[in-house]
């Protein structure tokens, strides 16, 4: 058996204390910093009552803010197939969802600063599939999606309450008629 270099010696120990002092230094990584929960809204009582919205809307949409008067008419004019928003099973109000076919029932919610959004109950107020109420007088409704994608799609949606079924929309005032000239007499031949 041949012995060992003693030469060696010195060089193994120094690779054996490099190893064990990585070893220590190491550590398991730390977790990463925890993110902060957003701000939960305080949902608050709505500017007005779901059955203030019930009924049948004629509805258009607009991107441009200069649009909107015409949008206005345009939406008058969709009542001949209107939008119609009933009261919900529980409460709330059966309206569309962006991109859902079929309507579910959506809460009115009351937030800081007078603002009333409609959407999913489960949401707080100001959630990714609400709609923020921009203007409600009971005849005229303009909601502004929350989600800057759907708003880019959908643009902001303006409702305007059709009339009762069976009432004509009121007719604007005619032109006045023209006064009738009398025909020039023939001359005497």
């Amino acid at each position: 058996m041949r012995p060992f270099p003693l030469r060696l010696i010195p060089i193994v120990s120094v690779a054996l204390l490099g190893l064990a002092l990585a070893a220590c230094t190491t550590t398991s990584p730390a977790p990463p910093p925890e993110q902060a929960a957003p701000p939960v809204t305080p949902t608050l009582p709505p500017a007005f009552p779901p059955s203030a919205i019930v009924g049948r809307w004629g509805l258009a949409a607009y991107h441009v803010e200069t649009d909107r008067q015409r949008t206005e008419a345009a939406a008058l004019k969709a009542c001949t197939q209107p939008y119609v928003i009933t009261l919900g099973p529980t409460g709330g109000v059966m309206m569309h969802l962006a991109d859902q076919a079929t309507p579910s029932e959506l809460r009115l919610k009351g937030a800081p600063g007078g603002k009333t959004y409609i959407g999913p109950a489960d949401d707080p107020p100001g959630g990714q599939q609400d709609r923020e109420v921009e203007q409600f007088d009971g005849r005229v409704m303009i909601l502004r999606w929350i989600d800057p994608e759907v708003q880019g799609r959908y643009g902001t949606m303006v409702y305007v309450r059709c009339p009762a079924e069976g009432v004509k929309k009121p007719r604007r005032a005619a032109a006045k008629p023209k006064p009738k000239t009398k025909p020039k007499p023939k001359p005497a031949g």
